[in-house]
């Protein structure tokens, strides 16, 4: 958590060097569908070795946490980067090192906090207010992040390659829907959990997402003398 309060204030002095931000002078390339893959795969594959190992099948509350993490990193995965018809921009490797090593961490200690060194909950816990607030936040976010990126995706296809102005759905308030969905996403990951594991990931969420969305929010407007004015960064008629 520490790391990741270190990890806000540095990205914005430095935005990460992929996607509309991408530049040279941070190593060699892949593409960015590839590279993808490689960075999330470990936050998809830890968590479930934990749970098959913890052998916690007969866990209802530890298969609804597992089966929420899963079916977010299945789409992340396996699904979202091989519904664009553009692969990207390329990534460097030192980038997709940083990504794969902290899934690899964060898996680990959700994957082990959740199922290897904590007992199992009862099912009383499903009918508790921070699990049914957290799932909340959590479905909410993921339908946000889901259906910005589609929107992103559709006004790709429709326009063909390069960046323009996103219109439509949360697109009418904020630069950035998507992230804002995937912060929300965590923040109910931590509430429905009630761990440090799950509070952690929320900071580590906000610490490299919220940045990134006020720097793109600065890019558009830099880009697009049209943009809309009174959109804001990431929270509606807020910030």
């Amino acid at each position: 958590m520490g790391l990741g309060v270190l990890t806000f204030v540095v990205l914005f002095v430095i935005s990460a060097p992929y996607g509309r931000h991408a530049r040279a002078g941070w190593g060699p390339s892949i593409s960015a569908r590839a590279g993808w893959v490689l960075m999330e795969l470990p936050a998809l594959m830890v968590p479930l070795a934990c749970f098959i190992v913890a052998d916690r099948w007969d866990d209802p509350v530890a298969l609804a946490f597992i089966s929420l993490w899963s079916g977010h990193y299945v789409y992340r995965t396996l699904i979202y980067p091989f519904l664009s018809r553009v692969p990207g921009r390329p990534v460097p490797i030192s980038v997709i090192g940083l990504g794969f090593v902290f899934n690899s961490t964060n898996g680990a200690i959700q994957g082990a906090f959740l199922f290897l060194s904590t007992p199992p909950h009862t099912t009383g816990w499903f009918t508790d207010g921070r699990f049914g607030l957290g799932l909340a936040l959590f479905l909410v976010g993921f339908i946000i992040h889901f259906r910005s990126d589609a929107t992103l995706r559709r006004l790709r296809w429709s326009k063909g390659s390069g960046y323009r102005i996103p219109h439509g759905f949360l697109f009418r308030w904020v630069s950035a829907p998507n992230y804002l969905g995937e912060m929300l996403q965590w923040v109910g990951w931590a509430a429905l959990t009630w761990s440090l594991a799950g509070a952690s990931f929320a900071v580590w969420t906000v610490a490299n997402l919220l940045p990134r969305a006020l720097t793109n929010h600065r890019w558009y407007h830099a880009q697009f003398q049209d943009y809309p004015e009174k959109r804001k960064a990431v929270i509606p008629f807020v910030l």
